[in-house]
């Protein structure tokens, strides 16, 4: 009888343990990247800037092993980011973290609508309207989020989120300016519970078409994760 209890016991222990074993296999699996090359466009001229070069990374979430296609991996939700701005050293540049926007949500602008009598007007959506952006990333695709962006013959860059759309001036937020010269960026992703961490070199002490984004060295990684 007691052989029974510890079978039952232990087919059940086993039960719960794969049950652990293929939710955890099945949890988002998340990795940031560089886009390259960087994204660069070119406006009308009555936009606040004429030429634009924007810096963007790109969260992959990546598929189950070939081995475990049998199952599929799930789908990373909410996805929320905040960025960090820091000096060579370490040192947080404004001392604060930058809400982050995704590249694919909405722009939190008023969108033209003709009216009944051919006559235009605009129209508040608000939910364009908040600061914070949240997207879903489905197994084995991604999606970009922006950093950081420099116009025109500008020797500054700034830091590009929804915020952005109304500062003074337009897409020159200088809550978020960085002056000629080199930075580290920190990108924190937060996902139902879990957590992935990117760091970046910033480079803007060159001309416009060389303003980018570089992997950081070990050293950068430690400054900013310590």
């Amino acid at each position: 009888m007691w052989g029974l209890i510890a079978g039952a016991i232990v087919g059940i222990l086993g039960s719960v343990g794969t049950a652990i074993g293929v939710e955890y296999l099945r949890r988002p699996r998340l990795l940031l990247s560089i886009e390259a090359p960087p994204l660069d466009n070119t406006y009308p001229p009555t936009a606040p800037a004429r030429n634009m070069r924007s810096l963007r990374v790109n969260l992959f979430n990546q598929p189950l092993p070939q081995w475990a296609r049998w199952m599929v991996r799930a789908p990373a939700l909410q996805c929320r980011a905040t960025i960090t701005f820091h000096h060579l050293d370490g040192q947080n540049v404004f001392g604060r973290t930058m809400g982050g926007r995704w590249a694919s949500s909405p722009e939190p602008v008023p969108i033209p609508v003709m009216g009944p009598g051919g006559q235009q007007f605009q129209m508040l959506d608000f939910t364009r309207l908040t600061l914070e952006s949240r997207i879903d990333v489905s197994p084995d695709e991604s999606e970009l989020l922006d950093i950081a962006v420099r116009a025109d013959a500008d020797l500054e860059c700034f830091g590009w989120n929804n915020e952005a759309y109304f500062s003074t001036p337009p897409w020159r937020n200088p809550n978020w300016k960085l002056d000629r010269g080199r930075y580290l960026v920190k990108v924190i992703i937060t996902s139902s519970g879990q957590k992935e961490v990117g760091c970046f070199r910033l480079i803007n002490d060159l001309s416009r078409t060389d303003f980018r984004l570089e992997p950081a060295t070990r050293s950068d990684s430690t400054l900013l994760t310590a």
